[in-house]
């Protein structure tokens, strides 16, 4: 599996990778914390402090994606991370592809 930032990624990260890559067996798993970019934010600011791993984008190659649509990889994903979503993860976005989607094309 190939991964990205794992060591700068805190606990809410670590246990999304532990679940994805558990459950979907990725050949590649990247995880970007955005939270940032989103503190601004009315709804990050009404947080009683302040907001820590709430958004992040989410690159994910995995044969389990193959013969599924775009809508029920992505449920698939949001199934797996149901504790997160509902304990202050506030949005994610998703790349889910089987390896032949990302494969060069000739």
């Amino acid at each position: 599996m190939a991964s990205r930032g794992a060591n700068l990624l805190g606990s809410r990260a670590n246990s999304m990778r532990q679940k994805l890559q558990s459950a979907l067996e990725a050949t590649l798993l990247e995880i970007e914390d955005v939270s940032h970019h989103h503190a601004g934010h009315a709804a990050m600011r009404a947080l009683p402090t302040a907001p820590q791993e709430t958004h992040f984008n989410l690159k994910i190659v995995s044969r389990k994606f193959t013969g599924h649509t775009l809508v029920k990889r992505h449920r698939m994903v949001y199934d797996l991370l149901a504790d997160e979503l509902s304990s202050g993860l506030h949005a994610i976005s998703i790349v889910a592809k089987t390896p032949e989607e990302v494969q060069p094309k000739w």
